[in-house]
């Protein structure tokens, strides 16, 4: 990541925020299409990068996902459950509700920074997100798990493991990866907001950039 280990770390740092709730702002997956077909659902489990932390409500890469589902494939509905401060631990244990309140078609994971910062066992870690992926999937969903990564300052090895993880989870699991979820956003630090902590506005669209390519296929 070279000289981008600043705004990385900052960014990271959202997940010791106090919580704000679900980001609960999307429709619910009782929702039908035209017709009376039951409309499928995105589910976000995310932390404060996925929570619109400081940003005007509708502008975070959730809503802006769901706004292009809508001109790309409307019957898609999306539903943000995203916590900031959420770590694996508190994700695996609010999924099982969420899957059988909305029942989703997709679930995209954004969790795991919050434990490194916090010096979780990173084993504890892996096996967290395993366990939210394997639960996802038992309830017929597709995944889409979302990678990041940690700054130089911690450590080459414990950097190199934490980035590793994402990808034996994804590969043991089969499900879909975006390696680094900030690619290209966390070396610029005049993509962050004045706390230094959360991607702007300007960032947003950055970001489901990154998330786009994998979660299209996961659509049909």
């Amino acid at each position: 990541m070279g000289g981008g280990a600043g705004p990385i770390l900052t960014a990271l740092l959202a997940a010791a925020l106090p919580a704000w709730g679900p980001a609960a702002w999307a429709a619910p997956q009782a929702a039908a299409a035209p017709g009376g077909a039951t409309r499928p659902l995105v589910l976000v489990l995310g932390d404060s990068l996925s929570a619109e932390y400081g940003l005007r409500r509708g502008s975070g890469w959730v809503e802006l996902m769901a706004q292009r589902l809508a001109g790309a494939s409307p019957r898609w509905q999306t539903f943000n459950a995203s916590i900031s401060g959420e770590t694996t631990a508190g994700g695996r244990t609010r999924l099982a509700g969420l899957l059988t309140e909305h029942r989703p078609r997709v679930v995209i994971i954004e969790l795991g920074g919050n434990d490194a910062l916090r010096g979780l066992d990173l084993a504890t870690t892996q096996a967290a997100l395993d366990s939210m992926v394997a639960s996802a999937q038992a309830s017929g969903a597709r995944v889409l798990l979302l990678g990041m990564r940690m700054p130089p300052n911690y450590g080459r090895a414990y950097g190199e493991r934490f980035e590793r993880l994402y990808r034996d989870v994804a590969g043991a699991r089969r499900c879909a990866l975006v390696p680094f979820f900030l690619e290209g956003v966390g070396e610029r630090i005049e993509l962050f907001q004045a706390d230094r902590i959360h991607p702007t506005e300007q960032a947003q669209p950055m970001m489901l950039a990154n998330v786009w390519p994998a979660l299209q296929p996961l659509l049909k």
